[in-house]
């Protein structure tokens, strides 16, 4: 029997980037230009509104909060002051939408992106084509004091990105191949010895979390399902979801709270309609690592 989910939040248009701080959940509302936190009791609060799409959050280690701007390509930080200012600016690396991000340890933060129009090419081709045909995606580095390099080439839609306790590895969701890709991180957040963490496929890897055992929750945007993987690719366990599930995250005052992230669409009349939704379910393992 498959693990019981309860709802937390409706009316939202589109969650993603949850991150557990602090006795809530933040995440990014796309379409309302939106960061929110909920508490576990369900009441919601806005937290930041800037003028762009946001999308992964994460925080320095001074509390500066980091939020991805999608469309306008760029990192902006909101100080301990309140104010939004921009952190970096990726538009030199990121060739369309910016999407996930994950901060580490000294406040340095990985930030993935879409490498081309997705939308326009699932409508013009198809998802079949699009996931065998499509350009990559450089995953950028910004220094905690907002220098901007390239950390690795030619992934395939990077997601879903985390790093382990130890601080010495970066998982990286690669949404269009099917995988999740693994890298040592080096002392200066460089990048090095690429592999495959596991292959997801038939599922899809969007946003994702690392839990204490060493497995990953992944959310899979292709189905009505959250999956835990282990490396190497055995599926664990599935959590049904009602509708396409975008990310997912642990955290809780225990962190066995599994928060999972939908909606009806990520694109086109039904993404602008308020069906976004928060589930939770209780879950054996806690959360580990960053995020």
């Amino acid at each position: 029997m498959g693990r019981t989910t309860r709802l937390l939040v409706e009316g939202l248009q589109f969650g993603e980037g949850p991150r557990w701080r602090d006795g809530r959940l933040w995440f990014s509302d796309f379409y309302a230009h939106t960061v929110y936190s909920v508490s576990p009791a369900g009441d919601l609060r806005t937290e930041v509104e800037i003028d762009d799409q946001p999308s992964g959050l994460g925080w320095m280690p001074d509390g500066t909060l980091l939020i991805v701007g999608m469309t306008k390509r760029r990192v902006l930080r909101r100080g301990l002051d309140g104010q939004v200012g921009v952190h970096a600016d990726l538009g030199h690396i990121a060739t369309f939408h910016c999407n996930d991000m994950v901060v580490d340890a000294a406040g340095g933060a990985y930030v993935g992106n879409f490498g081309f129009d997705l939308g326009a090419a699932i409508a013009e081709r198809g998802v079949p084509d699009v996931l065998a045909n499509h350009a990559t995606a450089k995953l950028a580095y910004v220094t905690p004091d907002g220098q901007t390099r390239v950390a690795a080439e030619d992934l395939h839609f990077p997601n879903g990105s985390m790093i382990t306790p130890d601080g010495k590895t970066l998982i990286v969701g690669e949404t269009l191949a099917g995988v999740m890709t693994a890298f040592d991180i080096g002392p200066n957040g460089d990048l090095s010895n690429r592999r495959v963490w596991a292959s997801t496929a038939p599922a899809i890897p969007d946003g994702a979390c690392l839990d204490a055992a060493g497995a990953v929750w992944i959310a899979n945007p292709n189905a009505p399902q959250c999956l835990r993987i282990a490396a190497g690719g055995e599926v664990l366990e599935i959590i049904e979801t009602g509708q396409p599930c975008y990310a997912c995250m642990l955290g809780g005052d225990d962190g066995r709270t599994l928060f999972i992230l939908t909606a009806a669409a990520l694109d086109g009349a039904e993404a602008a309609a308020p069906t976004g939704k928060i589930l939770v379910a209780q879950v054996d393992s806690p959360h580990a690592g960053r995020p």
